[in-house]
């Protein structure tokens, strides 16, 4: 909570919060009941401003890493001395530096009553297809739940080394009409990639994402491409641009990896510029950590933002889903 008045007349109120995921979500680095989150509070002049971060261990980070962080921040933040700009160089790219990247974005638009996308010069939002996920299993419960979610057009696989053209190949025969994407989360190795890669051709995939080791990326030189590969685990901010760009298709950004919308957004100019394709992707969280990553999804080809399909519930007021299609976040819960 705050500590008595600021200078700026600002204050921050920060918590953990720990929301419940509907069932469980499994990826080859082990399942999840819940997702974790860290939410800051920006008052200022009446007006709040709100970030959402998801601390994850991958990446070394932890909830109490993260909170640590910014109390040792909240001086600034509360004196007005932190902005945006400034924040790029206190903090690395990471959860931490997203929360606030975003709250302060949040915080400039209801201060100015200007949306985020005004402030950002991006498109006006619109409607959008993403995808969802269907978590790690045996290869006829992920057709199950294929069956169960048909009336999304966009799904996301979730793989994990062996078996997996099984589970394809079973997700495939219970929806055949369904556009269908994968995620290895790391767990291939360079012989999985090369056998792979035709039979997920002829069954239709669309993309591949994080097939290697984000440290095994110059394996991928030496071997063919049957369909299009996107980095994951290996992109983070525009200072890996440059490594992954020669040996992928498309990159996910997301807001916890790139440290907020700020750099998110340096990064998606960069990527176009490299001619590198875009999805704009997410942790497990809720309708306010989509809510920034919305803004930037008009410039991707590729949208997965369904965290808060995969909770028990949301927060209130939360993005709207239409089966596969979100709607523009309300501005009551950000931007």
């Amino acid at each position: 909570s705050g500590r008595g008045p600021a200078v700026s007349g600002r204050r921050v109120i920060l918590r953990e919060e720990v929301w419940a995921i509907s069932g469980a979500f499994t990826i080859s680095r082990g399942r999840r009941s819940a997702a974790k989150v860290v939410m800051i509070e920006i008052h200022e002049g009446g007006a709040r401003g709100r970030g959402e971060c998801v601390p994850y261990r991958r990446y070394g980070e932890t909830l109490e890493g993260t909170i640590a962080q910014i109390e040792e921040l909240r001086p600034a933040i509360e004196n007005g001395t932190l902005s945006r700009q400034s924040l790029q160089h206190l903090l690395p790219p990471g959860a931490t530096r997203n929360a606030l990247d975003c709250a302060l974005w949040d915080l400039e638009a209801k201060l100015t009553e200007r949306p985020v996308w005004k402030l950002a010069g991006l498109p006006e939002p619109k409607p959008l297809v993403t995808a969802y996920t269907i978590s790690l299993d045996e290869p006829e419960v992920m057709a199950e739940q294929a069956v169960e979610h048909r009336s999304k057009s966009l799904l996301k696989l979730k793989l994990g080394g062996v078996d997996d053209i099984a589970r394809v190949r079973a997700v495939r025969d219970a929806v055949p009409e369904a556009t269908i994407i994968v995620d290895a989360n790391e767990a291939w190795t360079p012989v999985m990639y090369a056998e792979n890669g035709a039979e997920l051709a002829r069954l239709g995939v669309r993309l591949v994402e994080q097939p290697l080791p984000a440290d095994s990326d110059h394996l991928l030189d030496g071997l063919g491409r049957s369909v299009p590969v996107c980095a994951d685990e290996s992109c983070h901010g525009v200072d890996t641009l440059a490594q992954v760009a020669r040996r992928y298709d498309y990159i996910n950004i997301k807001l916890d990896k790139t440290g907020g919308l700020t750099e998110a957004l340096h990064l998606a100019a960069a990527a176009h510029q490299a001619g590198v394709g875009i999805m704009v992707g997410c942790m497990v969280g809720t309708s306010l950590g989509m809510a920034p990553a919305f803004f930037l999804a008009g410039l991707a080809q590729i949208v997965d933002l369904d965290g808060p399909l995969l909770l028990a519930e949301d927060r209130v007021p939360g993005i709207d889903y239409q089966e596969s299609q979100m709607q523009p976040p309300p501005p009551e819960l950000w931007g």
